[in-house]
């Protein structure tokens, strides 16, 4: 089949590789503001930009053993999980994809994320409750779609777009203390007041960026979504597999007692099916698109191949 009468979602991907540019863009240019606005109210350029710098370099180097650390997943061996090795191997060498390192978590949530900073330095993470519910297939279509992710280096994107939103709200809080601190907030009326006003302003255009920030991150969090389902549906060739897996996953996971479920609800964003969907309101703050609607996409491909 030539790739002009390939289904849609059998071509490469490049809606996510847009997006996840214009966000950047947008990110980008929200902090050139932010940090120009402190720096014109004299809150100091350059101890901002150390401390953004660091926090970023930290977070950026830490990023993944953070996540893995969070999740209580451990990289195992072939000797201590052959069948979970031969089956992500034999997925990447269809695709011509570098191995990731393995990690299981002992948990009854099923689920499964990707992490790390590159092809070369990914992790694959999976449940003990995943392995136990789903079938060969189904448990390979899961392993796909988180190769996907790394694939597409949407793990990356991800981890650096949250870094955005976390050093905006850092950098509020040094604005407001430094303010505090700095003698503004002396007994001179006009300089009191000068300091007020520039905490004011500085707060207001944190806020901005960290909800604007939140918002781009969740877009881009539910784009990837779906790409890596259709990353899936592509390297198995068997798109109803995922679907299977999806349903099994979020049917499961009413089950899960709720306190369980909340201890890990901050790796939302990474997981296949999120931990807690519960009552957001509406989409626009989700990290995932709803499971049925990705599981019609998903049935649409499939009788596409048909």
């Amino acid at each position: 089949m030539s790739s002009s009468t390939r289904p849609a979602w059998q071509k490469r991907e490049t809606g996510l590789v847009a997006r996840m540019i214009l966000s950047f863009a947008i990110l980008g240019l929200l902090y050139i503001i932010f940090l120009s606005v402190l720096a014109y109210l004299g809150l100091g350029f350059v101890p901002i930009a150390i401390v953004a710098s660091v926090m970023i370099l930290a977070q950026w180097y830490f990023s993944d053993k953070i996540v893995l650390w969070s999740s209580g997943a451990k990289l195992v061996t072939r000797d201590q999980f052959p069948e979970l090795h031969d089956l992500v191997e034999r997925i990447v060498a269809r695709n011509n994809l570098p191995k990731p390192k393995i990690a299981v978590i002992k948990a009854h949530m099923p689920n499964a994320f990707a992490t790390g900073k590159g092809p070369k330095s990914s992790v694959v993470a999976v449940t003990t409750g995943l392995m136990e519910i789903l079938d060969t297939l189904e448990l390979e279509s899961v392993i796909a779609h988180e190769l996907t992710h790394i694939r597409n280096r949407d793990v990356l994107v991800l981890t650096l777009a949250s870094l955005f939103s976390t050093v905006a709200w850092y950098l509020m809080q040094f604005g407001f203390y430094g303010g505090l601190y700095s003698g503004g907030m002396g007994y001179g009326g006009n300089r009191s007041n000068n300091s007020a006003g520039a905490m004011i302003i500085v707060i207001a255009v944190a806020m901005l960026t960290w909800v604007i920030s939140f918002l781009v991150i969740r877009a881009i969090s539910r784009y990837r979504e779906f790409a890596a389902d259709r990353g899936s549906a592509q390297m198995t060739g068997k798109p109803v597999k995922l679907a299977n897996a999806l349903m099994k996953i979020s049917g499961t996971m009413k089950n899960i007692p709720t306190k369980d479920l909340r201890q890990v609800e901050g790796l939302n964003a990474f997981f296949i099916v999120p931990a807690l969907s519960g009552s957001t309101i509406g989409n626009l703050f989700s990290t995932h698109p709803p499971v049925q609607k990705r599981v019609e996409k998903l049935m649409e491909m499939e009788a596409s191949m048909g």
